[in-house]
């Protein structure tokens, strides 16, 4: 096949799976069946068969490989002969289109056809709906007492903050093992051995609003080693969570959540509710920020030590580009079928809350 017309069936390739995954986006059912319940599976198994004993984040070669090999094409695209300019700036465009093209496909096919599978919440018989503010006060106070008392349990806790000591060893083999029995108990798929890993250098995430990152293309789960101990759990969940086809960021959120407070660990356990607490905090402080403050003054000294700790740690790695971050994410989730772009993962709220009455928790 010639270099024009391998470049051709990538675009090709790339747009296919374009049309095809706009053909599916209403009928999540089939997607859940045959792809996330299917396909995915095969390929989970395989890239974890294949690369899950690595030693380091598959991130990091394949990203200088991914360069080695841009800077190559560019290179050999400059020097080569062509009989007009016009020619040149064609296979130019037609080479970026190929790279593209080739990225969707395998950015789609390898995972992101599960953007479009069954919420969460309709194969577990949830009904959401946006809490009133009453609701909100409700669950916010709720998991203030089981922080307090979790933090309690916690062994050698005291009114300093949780270090990174206090953590267990094996941290992600408990969290991929919490969140596999959460899962196969609700029908969902386990194959696989996903990874959940911390990257360097820290802040790599952080200064750019976000704590972690699930790469479709190695098939691993990355978190930010600048996070704050009593974080790292349930971010590490949360992509773990993502590794096992689930794409939107809410159902994340809640799989991390609860694949955290199931832990028979008072301490995995206590950095599941302090997180999703600090999520409603966010929400209840825009209502009565007075009272909220007062509120947070009245916590036990351990707890107000933890939240000072994890503000502390967040505040040395300031947003580069904020708003451009926020919008360029926006618009990602948006064009991957999640309507409500960012605000997708506040909905782990009205999951939780859902969940949570379901259980009569």
């Amino acid at each position: 096949m010639s270099n024009t017309k391998t470049k051709l069936a990538w675009i090709l390739m790339g747009a296919a799976t374009l049309v095809l995954r706009a053909v599916l986006s209403g009928h999540p059912e089939i997607v859940e069946s045959y792809y996330s319940r299917g396909v995915f599976p095969i390929l989970r198994w395989l890239i974890d068969y294949l690369f899950a004993w690595f030693p380091v984040p598959l991130i990091y070669p394949f990203l200088i490989g991914l360069i080695y090999f841009l800077v190559r094409k560019v290179a050999g695209w400059w020097r080569r002969g062509y009989p007009s300019l016009w020619k040149k700036g064609l296979d130019g465009l037609l080479g970026t289109a190929a790279f593209l093209g080739g990225g969707i496909f395998f950015f789609l096919v390898l995972w992101g056809f599960n953007y479009g599978r069954q919420p969460i919440e309709e194969q577990m018989g949830l009904e959401l709906e946006p809490l009133s503010f009453s609701e909100l006060k409700e669950e916010f106070n709720h998991e203030a007492e089981v922080i307090k008392r979790l933090r309690n349990q916690i062994p050698g806790a005291t009114r300093e903050p949780i270090s990174k000591d206090m953590l267990p060893e094996n941290l992600e083999n408990k969290l991929r093992s919490e969140l596999e029995n959460w899962l196969s108990q609700h029908g969902f798929s386990t194959v696989g051995r996903v990874r959940g890993l911390y990257v360097y250098p820290k802040g790599v995430f952080l200064r750019f609003s976000s704590s972690g990152l699930y790469f479709p293309f190695t098939g691993e789960g990355h978190v930010d080693a600048g996070l704050h101990p009593l974080q790292k759990p349930y971010v590490m969940a949360h992509e773990l969570a993502h590794g096992y086809g689930f794409g939107d960021e809410g159902t994340c959120n809640f799989l991390g959540y609860l694949a955290c407070i199931q832990s028979e660990d008072p301490l995995i356990a206590y950095v599941g509710h302090l997180n999703y607490w600090r999520t409603l905090a966010a929400d209840y402080l825009q209502y009565e920020p007075e009272k909220y403050r007062e509120f947070r003054e009245s916590l036990p000294l351990g707890i107000q030590s933890d939240l000072d700790a994890i503000n502390e740690v967040l505040k040395r790695y300031p947003d580069i580009m904020p708003r451009f971050r926020y919008y360029a994410y926006d618009a990602y989730l948006k064009s991957q079928g999640i309507h409500e772009g960012m605000k997708n993962y506040d909905r782990v709220i009205m999951l939780a809350r859902a969940w949570r009455m379901s259980q009569r928790i």
